[in-house]
């Protein structure tokens, strides 16, 4: 028996913010570990050539303002460079110190049994939220907090106010950057609606849902 047209309309999209327990895909146990091993394993190519590239980008900065502290013919120019070396220096351990957890985690799901469904949707939820919260605003108060002083030093501490908002500017515009450039695929693997279906005696219902992932909820889309 299909619905009202009215309550179709009024269920066109259904959000729960509850926490809920991820629910069974539709499309099979073989078919949906199969989903997850291609999330986590395209995850932990491109965390490889993120944690590549800012390593790179990185050490070639700390290298460049080291040579600039001492060998740059102006003086502000040295001061900056010094400036520079110390925030190089904590970035550039920071990509060593804080992994991308799709690696480990991919390692974790091919050691495991492939019919741990249960086991391998926990895994995809565990990195999910971790992609999150290296998006959240909580994730941009360290680079805040270094950028901050590195500005102040140079504004306050050697009177160059203007090269000062420049240094705070351009080193959260990196950090940003850094951030967007993350890898995302096991948010959008959970994101990704999938059909759904349901009986209720003669009542037959067809749509799809999407597990909506944020830093603090795990949430369904409801799409009839």
């Amino acid at each position: 028996m299909p619905l009202p047209a009215s309550i179709r309309r009024c269920a066109a999209v259904c959000m729960a913010g509850l926490l809920l327990p991820l629910p069974a895909l539709a499309q099979g146990p073989d078919a949906e570990w199969q989903a997850v091993d291609s999330a986590l394993a395209d995850g932990a190519r491109h965390a490889g050539y993120w944690q590549a590239g800012w390593t790179t980008i990185y050490a070639g900065s700390l290298a460049l303002n080291a040579w600039q502290a001492s060998e740059s013919s102006s003086r502000d120019d040295r001061y900056d460079a010094r400036v520079g070396v110390v925030k190089s220096a904590l970035a550039l351990g920071g990509m060593f110190l804080d992994r991308q957890p799709h690696s480990a985690a991919y390692r974790e799901l091919t050691a495991g049994e492939p019919d741990d469904i249960e086991g391998a949707r926990a895994l995809l939820e565990a990195v999910a939220a971790e992609e999150q919260r290296r998006r959240s605003w909580e994730a941009r108060l360290g680079s805040l907090a270094i950028n901050t002083a590195a500005g102040l030093l140079i504004a306050v501490g050697d009177g160059r106010e203007r090269d000062g908002a420049i240094n705070f500017a351009t080193g959260m515009l990196i950090n940003e950057l850094q951030l967007q450039t993350q890898p995302r695929q096991a948010t959008a693997a959970i994101n990704r609606f999938q059909p759904v279906s349901a009986s209720v005696g003669d009542l037959h219902l067809e749509g799809e849902y999407a597990l909506l992932v944020g830093p603090n909820q795990l949430g369904v889309a409801l799409r009839y």
